[in-house]
């Protein structure tokens, strides 16, 4: 346990709906689709925040299909269920990964009960979150695929929001949904895209630039692109053997594509 944490088309939601404070130091990371290595990414971004000496925090807000405890074999005493239930606070519910040196509020992996928590209480747990991350430097919140209203309203605390993709088709289909729907709700929000997976950063690139002229020709904006993470398999390795990338293999071209994301966003 964390002894450090810090104390105390038409879219369904109108623009800034619930939204009282948002976090300038919440990352939120998002897919339109499953599939594509958002938790990976997630854990390897704050994992290379951490080693940048940013005091780092992991949220795991995927709240059907929780696994950011799993992919790094975590037992935690508490997860977020326990929050949402009222059993503990927010704060109560961090763990310290001593490997990453970074703090992790895990999910309720495998169950799937979360997935329909009403949104006025993931308003509240959005408060709390951005009440939390004052304690930290940087926060990542993994929020789960798709664009359900859950999704969208955990996404609203953030002040930047990552959206992960892959050259498959649906995979840059389900993104453009994403990045429209935010769009329509939060005019101004700060998108920017993550191409994984690429065979080589030149094609990276063109799946890059083929998202970025739809949003260009039909939402009339332009999310610039944070990093491109080419395909590695070091990547499934470090996955199942429930390890870091960065711990296992951190020469990796993987590891090294999002080192220099982390970078970039630590250039802001």
């Amino acid at each position: 346990m964390n002894n450090h944490a810090p104390a105390g088309g038409k879219p369904a939601l109108a623009p800034s709906a619930g939204v009282r404070h948002r976090g300038k130091n919440i990352i939120a990371v998002a897919s339109g689709k499953g599939g594509v290595g958002k938790t990976w990414f997630s854990i390897t971004l704050s994992h290379a925040l951490s080693l940048r000496g940013q005091k780092t925090l992991l949220f795991d807000g995927d709240l059907g299909l929780a696994n950011v405890d799993i992919q790094l074999r975590l037992m935690p005493r508490h997860d977020l269920g326990s929050v949402i239930s009222g059993k503990i606070t927010l704060n109560q519910a961090f763990s310290h990964y001593e490997a990453g040196n970074f703090d992790v509020l895990a999910g309720r992996s495998g169950s799937g009960s979360l997935a329909n928590v009403p949104l006025s209480r993931l308003q509240l747990l959005g408060e709390d979150l951005v009440i939390a991350a004052t304690g930290y430097n940087k926060v990542i919140l993994d929020l789960g695929a798709g664009v359900e209203k859950s999704v969208r309203q955990l996404s609203r605390v953030a002040n930047t929001i990552l959206v992960v993709t892959s050259d498959e088709p649906t995979s840059l289909t389900d993104a453009y949904a994403f990045i429209k729907v935010t769009a329509l709700e939060r005019p101004g929000c700060d998108i920017r895209v993550v191409v994984n997976a690429a065979n080589t950063t030149r094609e990276g690139e063109r799946t890059y630039n083929t998202l970025r002229k739809a949003c260009e020709g039909f939402l009339k904006i332009s999310p610039p692109l944070a990093g491109i993470v080419r395909r590695d398999m070091r990547v499934r390795e470090a996955i199942r053997n429930q390890t870091p990338i960065l711990v296992r293999s951190p020469n990796s071209e993987a590891a090294m594509d999002v080192e220099a994301i982390a970078e970039r966003l630590l250039a802001d």
